[in-house]
This record gives C-alpha cells, structure tokens and sequence, in this order.
C-alpha cells in the first residue's frame, strides 16, 4: 500500500501514477521517433512535448531533463536492439549460423521502411564528451563486441575477441553502407567476408 507521503506527493503534482506512467510513455515514443529521425540536438524539448501531446511539466517531472530523456530513449532503443537480436538469434541451430545470423537480422533490419541507419553511431555523433548518454553508448558497444565474442567462442574460434573486433566493423560497416549508399545489398556483402574470416579462425 502506498506511504501517506507517496500519496501526499502524487496528489500534490495533481496526476496519478497511471497518468504520470502513460506520459513517461508517450514523450519516450515521441522522443524515439523524433530524435532517430532528425538528431536529438536538431529537436528541441518543446517539439517532443508537442508531439507527445502532454504538458510541460510531464517532461520535468518524468525525466527532470532533456539529457536524461535522450539517454532513456537510448537505453530503450538497446533494450530493444537486445531483445530483437537474441530471440532472432533463437531460430538458429549451429554456434556458425548463429554468429553469421546477426548478419542475417541486420539484413531484415535495413529493408524496413523507416531505417535510417545505426541511432548509437548518431548519438556518438551528436554527445557532449561529458554527457550521461555516453554510459549507454559505451554499453551498447561493449554489448555488440561481447556478444559476437561468445558466438565466435561457442563456434570453436581460439582468438574469438580478435574475430569479434573484426565482426563488429563489418558490422558497424555494413549499417552505415545500407544507409547511406541505400543498399541493403551491402549486409548480404558483409555477411560473406563474415562468413569468410569465422572460416579462416577455425582452419
């Protein structure tokens, strides 16, 4: 049961909790849809609040700034990468098409209607050296490396760090290529030097 405080405070911001929740909500996907279109520093706060439909005092009150919103809507768009990621990885049999599926999931990524390439490599592109958002972005990186590390381990690979740094950037590489070249064409590419360097680890 909820403290008298807790209750005292909810009441005092006049929004339930329920309503404080669908506006944390609303300004994320606004959030997301605006800052991965356009760049979060091109976006200011009043526009993200227009878009959600909410009051000024919801972006305060949920986040307490326009940081802290841009580092929640990265931290969600990892979660999301996450989850995607491990439960396409699922429909693979063999440690070796596990690792080259990512390749795979990026492919189906990159024709979907609406990508505009990686939202960590233009965050990177847009944070302050000193910003709260860089701990997601170093998360998110040291997320990818680890996790081909333990498909190129799994697959039987001896230096499977030394593989994954090289998977990463044909990764990273194949992202920005499928974007700005918009050619989906260049996952499928990636894929098969991919496919090329796991086979030369394991001679």
């Amino acid at each position: 049961m909820p403290s008298r405080t807790s209750l005292k405070t909810t009441a005092s911001r006049g929004a339930a909790p329920n309503e404080r929740v669908s506006a944390r909500d609303k300004l994320l996907a606004s959030a997301t849809a605006l800052f991965y279109e356009e760049g979060f520093n091109a976006v200011g706060i009043d526009r993200v609040i227009a878009h959600a439909g909410v009051a000024k005092a919801s972006l305060y009150d949920c986040f307490g700034s326009k940081e802290e919103l841009v580092r929640s809507y990265l931290d969600q768009r990892h979660a999301a990468r996450q989850a995607r990621i491990s439960e396409g990885l699922a429909q693979f049999k063999t440690p070796r098409e596990r690792l080259l599926g990512v390749f795979d999931l990026l492919e189906k990524l990159v024709v979907e209607t609406g990508f505009r390439g990686c939202a960590f490599v233009k965050a990177d592109a847009q944070a302050k050296a000193d910003s709260s958002v860089r701990a997601v972005l170093d998360e998110a990186r040291a997320w990818m490396r680890e996790l081909f590390t333990g498909l190129a381990r799994d697959a039987g690979v001896a230096d499977a760090e030394g593989l994954a740094r090289q998977l990463v950037i044909l990764y990273d590489g194949a992202t920005v290529a499928a974007q700005m070249d918009h050619d989906p064409g260049a996952v499928a590419a990636a894929r098969g030097v991919a496919a090329a360097l796991l086979e030369a680890a394991l001679a």
